[in-house]
């Protein structure tokens, strides 16, 4: 590996993207190859002083058919950016030493930890970069790799998370072969815990995430969290006495939610000081600038805890009833982060297809919106000592680095690409259903666009279900747009951005109010004369998936179908995928709640009502939403001579790596969807079947 610092590279100014577009070259249309071409800014840390922030930049290679980030650091005024790093891994998580003179990162020592690896925090170690000049240098060598780290105020010292390293011998053990030469064969896998699989990891077994300091000069590191639990999230109050961490240490960890935020002195056999008393998930913490009080993420109660937004709590180092700053939000909240003078909070916050930078006073008040001012997505964003620098994604342009007080952009990665491309038009629009309630959309217009002429029309339905389809670049529904379709993303009851009851809506009784909004947004458009009621496509990953599979066994509007991931028989999920809890809790006990679990089933058990052909698609690997239930749901549509197609992807998980594979899934989606929403020889209007 090698890491360098090479010639500076000026920036130009950034203009809005109606004005980019080159004069003596034609756009053309975005295509699934084009995906590789996509650069993403991911992550960021800002320089003590203010002056830098460096960032990662995740890209493609498609000879080797990987993606990797190499490092980049952008002055504030955006006149100067310099490239870091040029290695054949990744690097990850920058953060700059307090005293300024390093920028330390993660990567993995000569490996690749670009996303094929299992577990890639298991090779990554932290390097260290100085700031005068020369080659980035190794600095820890824990077995169990660093998933995640943090400076001390002082700089000569680090907090780490770190994972148990597995046995010397790896679960392999030595036995003799019949020709009596030696080979490895693995142990058996032996399993005891509750939720015993995780979706990249594999089986659960005994190993956690530790908790260390670090000394920079000795290099020899602590260990602060003993015992049979996780220990992560950490952050150094400011006199680099304490560490404050999120940890589950109630009962068995793996039957509940409810983790909560611990303080520990930053020495060996210091006992962990439990701070926070919420029965529902706390975590996030991070010290005020002046050591006395901790901001964090307060979760829902156990029995909504996957539906409820997050909110922003503070406490006291000595404990005692937590402020609830943003209580009467009502949206969820991420990333808090303190101003400098320890007066406000910062946040992100998810609100009707956005996601807004705001403060609020620390003990209570009016939350104030700082960006973005026009419609778009913040993903992530620091506090440095001359204003915040963000993340942020619009419709048309891909995440890049912005300058949040002023909405002056510091990066122009895409520059190019977005000259090129004739783009589909993006917009929101929102339908009133009959009991009042709102359904928010996203709604894409193919280039070239005519009014008055209906189109074929495809829903893109997201996942979560918990999460939302906003004004932010989606290059799978650019893809599809640009072969003339009308894409529409519906954010369905069970989606985030509208509050607590909007999300809950759906507790326990998965497919009904979701599929009734879909169809109710389909509905619109007909109507509007935008979409062609004869040609309707409806595709989704995940619960997105699961969604596809509830609309096409409720009735038969749509002609093509892409399920991604999904599964429709829950008594085949529960003890096979990783969310053994959410059954339990939401669902319960199988044999004692089977008419529930047959409820939320009836794409399964009643797939003689489907006549849509549908596409499935899933990871080989997939522990998450496992490849047994797209077999499933692929066997009944073959067995009833629907039209058919599983597509299996190797090595993969829950969401697809390989640059090869994505490119592929949006080629599949695009052929199933032309086959059968051509306009001429597209399918006869069938009979609607009810659901029940």
């Amino acid at each position: 590996m090698r890491l360098s610092m090479p010639l500076l590279v000026m920036l130009g100014v950034l203009l809005p993207l109606a004005s980019i577009v080159a004069q003596d070259v034609e756009p053309r249309s975005f295509t699934a190859e084009d995906i590789h071409r996509v650069v993403e800014v991911r992550e960021l840390t800002v320089a003590p002083e203010g002056d830098w922030v460096a960032y990662t930049l995740r890209s493609t290679d498609t000879a080797k058919d990987r993606t990797s980030s190499d490092l980049f650091m952008v002055s504030w005024d955006g006149s100067t950016r310099i490239q870091l790093t040029h290695s054949d891994g990744s690097e990850s998580h920058p953060r700059f030493s307090p005293d300024g003179k390093y920028l330390a990162f993660l990567t993995a020592r000569g490996g690749d930890d670009s996303g094929s690896s299992k577990d890639p925090a298991e090779k990554r170690q932290v390097w260290l970069l100085n700031r005068s000049g020369g080659e980035a240098q190794r600095l820890t060598e824990l077995e169990g790799g660093v998933s995640s780290f943090e400076w001390s105020e002082d700089s000569t010292r680090l907090v780490l998370v770190s994972k148990d390293p597995k046995d010397e011998d790896d679960g392999e053990g030595e036995q003799e072969a019949d020709n009596d030469e030696t080979h490895k064969t693995p142990e058996p896998i032996v399993i005891d815990r509750y939720q015993f699989k995780r979706d990249r990891v594999g089986y659960l077994d005994e190993r956690y995430q530790r908790i260390y300091v670090f000394d920079v000069a000795t290099k020899k590191a602590t260990l602060l969290t003993p015992g049979r639990f996780d220990s992560t999230g950490p952050a150094w109050s400011p006199d680099g006495e304490r560490i404050a961490f999120t940890s589950k240490r109630e009962g068995d960890p793996d039957r509940h939610r409810n983790t909560d935020i611990y303080v520990v002195e930053a020495r060996e056999g210091a006992e962990p000081v439990q701070l926070t008393t919420w029965k529902g998930p706390d975590s996030r913490p991070v010290f005020s600038p002046d050591g006395t009080k901790i901001a964090y993420l307060q979760g829902g109660t156990p029995k909504y805890s996957g539906y409820d937004p997050a909110q922003l709590a503070v406490v006291s180092v000595s404990g005692g009833e937590p402020v609830l700053p943003t209580e009467e939000l009502d949206r969820n909240v991420s990333s808090p982060r303190w101003s400098k003078d320890g007066s406000q909070v910062y946040f992100l916050f998810a609100d009707d297809r956005q996601k807004i930078l705001a403060s609020v006073p620390a003990e209570g008040g009016k939350v104030e919106r700082h960006f973005p001012s026009e419609p778009g997505v913040v993903r992530s964003f620091e506090v440095g000592a001359k204003g915040a620098v963000g993340i942020v994604t619009f419709p048309h342009s891909p995440p890049e680095l912005y300058r949040l007080a002023d909405a002056v952009a510091l990066s122009d990665h895409n520059r190019k690409l977005q000259e090129e491309i004739a783009w589909a038009s993006v917009e929101g629009f929102d339908i009133e259903r009959e009991d009042g309630t709102r359904i928010g959309s996203m709604l894409l217009k193919p280039p070239g666009f005519q009014e008055g002429k209906p189109y074929p029309t495809v829903a893109l339905i997201h996942g979560g279900p918990v999460g939302q389809d906003g004004f932010e670049f989606d290059a799978m529904a650019q893809a599809i747009a640009a072969q003339g379709y009308l894409v529409v993303n519906p954010n369905y009851r069970g989606s985030s951005g509208r509050g607590r009851e909007f999300s809950r809506a759906i507790y326990a009784d998965w497919g009904n109010l979701e599929i009734q909004d879909i169809h109710a947004v389909i509905d619109h458009l007909v109507a509007e004369g935008l979409a062609d009621p004869d040609r309707l496509g409806i595709g989704g990953w995940s619960y997105g998936g699961m969604n596809t599979n509830y609309a096409i066994a409720t009735d038969t509007r749509f002609r093509a179908a892409v399920s991604g991931a999904s599964i429709s028989n829950m008594i085949t999920g529960y003890g096979t995928d990783q969310y053994v809890w959410q059954y339990e809790n939401e669902l319960g006990l199988p044999w004692e709640n089977i008419e529930t679990y047959l409820k939320i089933s009836y794409p399964f058990f009643h797939a003689d009502r489907i006549q849509t052909p549908t596409l499935f698609m899933c990871g080989e690997k997939d522990f998450n939403v496992p490849l047994i239930n797209s077999e499933q749901m692929y066997q009944a549509l073959r067995s009833l001579d629907i039209p058919t197609q599983l597509v299996i992807y190797p090595g993969q998980y829950h969401g697809l790596s390989k640059p090869s594979y994505v490119q592929d899934r949006i080629e599949r989606m695009i052929g199933w969807y032309d086959k059968y929403l051509a306009e001429e020889g597209r399918p006869e209007p069938t009979d609607v079947v009810g659901r029940n």
